[in-house]
């Protein structure tokens, strides 16, 4: 029992109020849903600069705020290179690149969801039910932020995780039913300003550490572990070498943005002129919300050997309890309110974004007329049911963590985006691309990511746990391969024809 009995009266008012507020957002946005388009993509012409706190609370997570910081208590500098710097770099370049030839091509379509707007791009039905199949996998990422909020709170509250966790599907899901994307970005411009406070208040809270300047610091970490303040970490499973920390995330980073809930977040922009205003505002959220890494470092000097009162922290639970640990009960609340937000903030966007891909893109094109007008009704039941899923998945990966929730998740999130990387790229920057060069590059990267890392290929694979990146790495590269060369022969063919008919 950590947080004390202050603590956890006033976390008790702080979250009723917090729900309540939620709630006026979601019953406000409700209102103006008139049909599943208006869920999706909604019907309110919100300011761009609003629109970009919500892509920015929506890209940074629970895992930025509270799982990614464990993995930088466990490996130091390395993880803070690759997490902090190298990713989000990369990520940033790919979003304004991507964005822009996405947004205008999906408001011409008129694209709801990825799936829709592979679809329609490259005339197959059959491509975006292939697309609408695998977004399944996003699954694993509802299931990372449901265990990264039922570790706050149930530290904040000294509640079982199982009554917390429980508590969260029911709500989160139970108010997602109804507000869709124009309760969202509401709630998500809430979320991405209190995350801004907290994120302050969280980098600022290790100031202590730096008395001795920043030599002082490192030195103190490198008297826990050498290995710590050393560029690379030979003995972590993610940061071994500059592959890892560099190229691979540099890939990542990169594909990253080919997601629903990050690429699709364009759409809810009225005025396609609006987009460098929302880029802007999100990047700049963002930049501080990636730097939040770094307080790993400071939990791993305040529980040198990871333990409290004799009991070893799980990864997942090490920023968790060094909230409750180290703040006063005042900021504990308002930080604790943050995390939850970071949570909170994408886990909306994965369930309006999933829920619409079942509902639009797997039930519709096998049930069709059957659906029709109960669409609304159809993405509901959608919902309940990947809320008893993602409890079932999320309570498993609480008793029986692989290291960390985010190796779970990463195995799923990353074949999902190593899938859409190519569609998505030839799609914005290509013409006259064939859907059989982009749908064997999407089953490519598929094939080569789970063929690695569960087949263990290649050195990076001979651990008991190994780094998800890497296989989707040489999955990106070998599906932009594969693809690029059927591209080049279907064009090949074409001219061919062409040249023939003439």
């Amino acid at each position: 029992m950590i947080a004390s009995e202050k603590l956890v009266t006033y976390m008790y008012v702080l979250l009723a109020v917090y729900a309540a507020v939620i709630l006026y957002f979601v019953v406000r946005g409700a209102r103006k849903n008139t049909n599943i388009k208006d869920y999706a993509v909604g019907n309110i012409g919100f300011p761009a600069w609003v629109v970009g706190l919500s892509l920015a609370a929506s890209m940074t997570s629970a895992a930025t705020f509270i799982i990614n910081p464990g993995f930088i208590s466990l490996y130091g500098i390395s993880g803070v290179i690759s997490f902090a710097v190298v990713l989000p770099i990369a990520a940033f370049i790919s979003l304004v690149v991507f964005t822009k030839g996405f947004a205008k091509y999906g408001s011409a379509v008129k694209a709801t969801t990825m799936a829709q707007w592979i679809g329609k791009r490259y005339e197959s039905k059959n491509y975006a039910f292939f697309f609408g199949i695998i977004a399944l996998l996003l699954i694993t990422f509802i299931v990372l932020i449901n265990v990264g909020l039922t570790q706050v709170i149930s530290k904040a509250l000294n509640v079982d995780p199982f009554y917390v966790l429980m508590g969260i599907v029911a709500f989160v899901f139970g108010y997602m039913m109804f507000g869709g994307a124009n309760s969202m970005v509401y709630t998500n411009t809430i979320q991405a300003i209190i995350m801004f406070i907290v994120a302050l208040i969280l980098l600022g809270s290790g100031f202590e550490f730096f008395k001795g300047g920043f030599g002082g610091f490192m030195n103190e970490l490198s008297s826990i572990d050498p290995n710590l303040t050393k560029p690379t970490n030979p003995s972590s499973f993610l940061f071994r070498d500059y592959f890892e920390i560099i190229v691979t995330q540099v890939i990542i980073g990169v594909a990253i943005v080919c997601q629903p809930h990050i690429i699709t977040k364009s759409l809810l922009l009225k005025d396609a002129k609006k987009i460098n205003n929302y880029l802007f505002s999100g990047i700049v959220f963002m930049i501080v919300f990636f730097l939040v890494v770094i307080v790993g470092l400071y939990a791993r000097i305040s529980f040198p050997d990871l333990t409290v009162d004799g009991k070893a922290l799980k990864m997942d639970e090490i920023i968790p309890t060094y909230v409750v640990a180290k703040f006063s009960v005042g900021v504990g609340l308002i930080i604790v309110v943050g995390l939850i937000s970071a949570g909170l903030s994408t886990l909306e966007s994965l369930i309006q974004s999933l829920s619409i891909t079942i509902t639009s893109d797997i039930l519709e094109p096998i049930f069709k007329d059957k659906i029709g007008e109960n669409t609304i009704t159809v993405n509901k039941i959608v919902i309940v049911i990947l809320a008893i899923v993602s409890f079932l998945l999320s309570w498993e990966q609480i008793k029986n963590p692989d290291v960390s929730v985010a190796i779970f998740a990463q195995n799923g999130v990353y074949a999902y985006f190593a899938a859409a990387f190519v569609p998505v790229l030839f799609g914005t920057f290509l013409k006259n691309v064939s859907v059989r060069s982009v749908f064997i590059a999407s089953i490519t990267a598929i094939v080569v990511h789970f063929g690695i890392y569960y087949g263990r290929l290649t050195p990076y694979m001979q651990e008991p746990v190994n780094n998800p990146g890497v296989s989707a790495a040489f999955g990106i590269v070998a599906s932009l391969v594969v693809g690029y060369i059927f591209y080049k022969l279907d064009a090949k063919k074409t001219n061919e024809h062409v040249k023939l008919d003439s």
